[in-house]
């Protein structure tokens, strides 16, 4: 079963305690992508500009990912700069220059329309509601987003989290969606809104599943290890949409399994900057760290 995702290809400049990295590969799709392509067929929709590397480009297809759908145009890369400090769990945005991003039109091959797992990660909901629009009855949509839009252009995602499956935010964003503290509270509410399926990622501090049947929740991954934890949340979203996209079943173990190899694929991910780690990442290595894992968590 094929997997198509809808998000950024960015450049990114980063620094944190254990040093900086410029303008290297990153972006929702892209982080999203390197850790779903090991489970199934990945179709990325993004645009990039015409500063953008073609190493990159070549990068992501040796790791068998469909770029047909990656568009080059006149313009910058989405660029993001930004900086973490203490512990590491928040980053300090710097600068974000949108570039080509800011009249960015996903478009599909008729193909591409028909595949059933689908994910938009985090992008303007106009672009996501653009491509939701395009589909051919998919069979499960999730949806990523952040405090900008939820802030500034809530009246614009309230509408396409109604069209949606599942909804992933982080803990803060879950807080200021839903007005409520109380994260099980807040799943709630945000669960009121369309999403039949609701997904709080909570840092270090693990994941959080709540669907009307039932709640779930599991630890990180314990590491000592954080050098960047920038696209840890997408590259925890591709695991996860990834195992499902495999196994094409949405029952509670299926569901269960899929948040388990998201937080593995997170763990790896914070090891090293932007997408060092998850491109040497392979599903030998992620098999021995969910085994190692499951002693951790179990009592």
């Amino acid at each position: 079963m094929s997997l198509l995702v809808l998000g950024t290809v960015a450049l990114d400049t980063v620094k944190t305690p254990f040093g900086s990295r410029q303008r290297i590969l990153g972006g929702s799709a892209a982080h999203f992508s390197l850790s779903a392509r090991l489970f199934t067929d990945v179709h990325l929709v993004a645009v990039i500009g015409e500063d953008f590397p073609d190493r990159y480009i070549k990068l992501l297809k040796s790791k068998g990912i469909n770029l047909d759908c990656l568009i080059r145009q006149e313009g910058k890369t989405f660029h993001w700069q930004g900086e973490y400090k203490g512990d590491l769990n928040s980053a300090f945005t710097l600068n974000t220059e949108l570039g080509v991003l800011a009249c960015f039109k996903p478009h599909l091959a008729a193909q591409q329309r028909k595949i059933k797992y689908v994910f938009l990660a985090n992008v303007d909901p106009d672009i996501q509601r653009h491509l939701l629009e395009s589909l051919r009855s998919p069979e499960l949509v999730g949806l990523d987003s952040m405090n900008y839009w939820i802030h500034h252009q809530r009246n614009r995602l309230l509408p396409v989290l109604k069209k949606v499956d599942l909804f992933v935010a982080n803990d803060q964003e879950a807080r200021d969606l839903s007005g409520e503290d109380n994260l099980i509270k807040a799943a709630k509410y945000l669960r009121s809104l369309g999403p039949r399926m609701i997904l709080i990622k909570k840092g270090e501090h693990g994941v959080l599943f709540y669907s009307g049947k039932y709640l779930f929740a599991l630890p990180a991954f314990p590491t000592d290890k954080v050098i960047d934890p920038t696209g840890a949340g997408d590259t925890f979203a591709g695991g996860f949409m990834g195992y499902l996209a495999r196994v094409k079943k949405l029952d509670a173990a299926s569901i269960k399994k899929a948040i388990a190899y998201g937080t593995i694929a997170a763990s790896f991910n914070v090891e090293g900057f932007g997408h060092e780690r998850t491109l040497r990442l392979t599903m030998k290595c992620l098999e021995a760290r969910l085994a190692q894992f499951k002693t951790y968590t179990k009592f």
